[in-house]
């Protein structure tokens, strides 16, 4: 369709009307979704800012039993705390892991605390020829124990590619509920606690390995966003002014037109 076309007719002007009201919804979406992008971008910087202060601080107990209704990752996620109890060593559980090490799996051990509470503790990483406790004795801990790591939340249900199998003895993820379940544990944290990097000096599993990583791409998403706007303002401010273009050549041509015919 010719400019010319697109007004000179009601069905051609209704086109550019519904042309323009579209290309004005997609500005302002995309000029919203950029707007929430950068405040998602504030959000992760004070996310991000927080769990530094918490990974460096002083380790503090963890929640008792009277605060467990009130721990979530907000408050608690990758808080450096410290517990001591007794290591549940027949009752650990082999949770799948791929590491800076290679792959392999997370020994994760009940704690029992003198006040009749278990937090389950991610000792560390054993490789895959490791993983039967037996090529490892050396390296279970005896009577009572100190621990100092990061709080971690619980992680229900599976990873996002494999569904944990309790009958089948399989983990993906660290399931709190899950494992005491299947251990017959009782009074248990909802919460678990990845040990440090302190030296296993017996061996086998190795702490430490805890990915503290947030991806921040946030403002590459709101420039991108913003940058479609802009797009769009271009195509309708383009299509607008071939339009006003076309207005006065319509008429030049009916004047001309006018004036063949009187003569």
């Amino acid at each position: 369709m010719s400019d010319t076309e697109l007004t000179s007719s009601p069905h051609s002007r209704l086109s550019l009307a519904i042309l323009s009201v579209l290309g004005l919804l997609l500005i302002a979406a995309f000029a919203a979704l950029g707007t929430w992008q950068l405040k998602r971008l504030s959000w992760k910087v004070d996310l991000i800012a927080r769990v530094e202060e918490r990974v460096h601080a002083a380790p503090v107990p963890v929640p008792p039993r009277n605060d467990w209704l009130n721990v979530n990752a907000a408050r608690d996620e990758y808080r450096r705390v410290a517990l001591q109890g007794r290591f549940l060593n027949d009752k650990e559980t082999l949770v799948y892991a791929a590491t800076e090490r290679g792959a392999g799996y997370w020994v994760v051990t009940p704690l029992a605390a003198a006040d009749g509470t278990t937090v389950l503790v991610n000792r560390g990483f054993v490789p895959t020829e490791r993983r039967e406790a037996a090529t490892r004795r050396e390296g279970q801990i005896e009577g009572e124990a100190k621990v100092t790591g990061l709080m971690r939340m619980d992680e229900p249900n599976g990873s996002l590619l494999q569904s944990n199998r309790p009958g089948e003895n399989r983990w993906y993820s660290r399931d709190v509920g899950g494992i005491a379940a299947a251990r017959g544990l009782s009074e248990v944290a909802p919460y678990f606690v990845d040990a440090d990097a302190s030296p296993n000096r017996r061996g086998l599993p190795v702490g430490g390995l805890t990915r503290v990583v947030f991806p921040n791409n946030h403002l590459v998403y709101a420039v991108t966003w913003y940058g479609l706007a802009a797009m769009t303002v271009g195509m309708l401010v383009i299509l607008w002014r071939s339009v006003r273009r076309s207005v006065p050549a319509r008429r030049d041509g009916r004047a001309g037109q006018d004036i063949n015919s009187r003569s």
